[in-house]
């Protein structure tokens, strides 16, 4: 699981999501490359905005259009697997990860992070699909998803991807991260990337004797749930997995009155 132990870091905030594909194209020049895959490459440069090393393109697939280019220095930055933000699912990057020609930025056009989530959803699906393609393209090994500072292993994601093409259930675990924190009174477990899809963050207390394992298979079937159903918006209780066990759900309001986070605590009646 990608939770780890670390406090919460204050990061700059990037304003669009993006990709970072850990790759290297097999031979060709970059335009033919993508054009052969069927993206529809379009020199950005030609626009008078030339990419980190001149090689920065607006690919299309149906109705998304992304950039690409070879990530910045202040990407990889945001990036390193080993500041403690970030989040890893069982990936092991290569020590040359940041080598020229490796790491390349996806960057989706047109996400309005403020509109409906259905629409955001449906629009990201199909910028999840392009991502597979340069994948196979560029043979890559990591992927890292910017909205949970998250880090995968490539054909794992690759195989999420598809199974969610089947099945229609977003792959959870690599759009949201699940990290352990230490909150005022005892340890939370809190998450990561999932207000892009359903505008809110949960945050649940550990139970005593329970392990982060344990809590992720539950709190990613809640995530599951806001980015399939929408936010939760006022409290509820459900039924846990275990026998006896429950669930409960709080939607806490901020400052301004939204309800950005979910207060989730187990229990049982045992």
């Amino acid at each position: 699981m990608q939770a780890d132990t670390s406090t919460p870091s204050i990061v700059p905030a990037v304003p669009d999501p993006y990709i970072l594909i850990v790759g290297r194209l097999a031979g060709g020049d970059a335009e033919t490359c993508f054009r052969r895959i069927g993206l529809r490459p379009c020199s950005i440069e030609a626009e008078g905005k030339a990419g980190a090393a001149g090689l920065a393109f607006r690919l299309h697939f149906g109705a998304v259009s992304a950039r690409i280019d070879l990530a910045s220095a202040d990407a990889l930055d945001e990036a390193d697997p080993g500041h403690p933000a970030t989040s890893s699912l069982a990936a092991r990057l290569p020590a040359d990860w940041r080598s020229a020609q490796q790491a390349w930025m996806l960057i989706p056009e047109e996400v309005d992070s403020g509109g409906p989530p259905d629409v955001r959803a449906t629009y990201l699906r199909e910028f999840f699909k392009m991502a597979v393609l340069l994948v196979d393209l560029l043979d890559a090994s990591h992927i890292f998803w910017s909205p949970a500072r998250l880090w995968s292993d490539a054909p794992q994601y690759r195989s999420a991807v598809a199974e969610m093409l089947s099945s229609g259930m977003p792959p959870v675990l690599h759009l949201v991260a699940f990290r352990r924190i230490e909150g005022p009174s005892s340890e939370l477990v809190r998450t990561r990337g999932l207000a892009l899809f359903g505008g809110q963050e949960i945050e649940s207390p550990i139970p005593p004797g329970w392990t982060v394992a344990e809590m992720v298979k539950r709190l990613a079937r809640l995530a599951l749930d806001i980015i399939l159903n929408g936010p939760v918006l006022d409290a509820r209780g459900l039924r846990g997995l275990g026998p006896g066990e429950w669930v409960s759900l709080v939607p806490i309001p901020d400052g301004a009155g939204a309800r950005k986070t979910v207060r989730v605590e187990f229990g049982s009646d045992r």
